[in-house]
């Protein structure tokens, strides 16, 4: 299970700049310049918890790490898939397989324990579960 500490370690071995500030109708945002650098933006005034903090930061690195971006215009499809994109990559870094197998014998078996144990949101652990038992993200066939 990465740290935020460790989030932040992973966006400045990559070069990746992260910066807290107002962001209007977004809570947080990820954009790659033509030479490759990429750039994240996270709105503090939106930030509910540290564990709200390590989720969108670890979908924006998603997309940072994996080159998973799109524009305005892309269709629907484009967007989704590199949403989830991003939000795989985001769950190998903050639910590893073998620590969700490892919280659930320990007796964490409801979605809120699971969330609480690995300090996330219930969403973000409906889609690491859906991600490791059904190999896909699509919580709405299983929840």
């Amino acid at each position: 299970m990465t740290t935020l500490k460790e989030l932040y370690r992973i966006a400045d071995q990559q070069n990746i700049t992260v910066d807290l500030f107002p962001l209007g109708k977004r809570q947080a945002l990820s954009l790659m310049e033509q030479t490759g650098e990429c750039y994240i933006a996270i709105d503090p005034r939106k930030l509910t918890s540290e564990a709200d903090e390590r989720n969108k930061l670890a979908h924006e690195l998603g997309h940072c790490c994996t080159g998973a971006f799109y524009n305005r215009y892309s269709h629907y499809d484009c967007r989704k898939r590199q949403e989830n994109r991003a939000d795989r990559w985001a769950v190998q870094q903050l639910i590893p397989a073998d620590d969700l197998d490892e919280a659930i014998a320990l007796g964490c078996t409801e979605i809120w324990q699971l969330a609480e144990y690995f300090s996330v949101s219930e969403e973000f652990i409906r889609k690491a579960v859906c991600y490791h038992v059904h190999g896909n993200l699509a919580t709405e066939l299983y929840f």
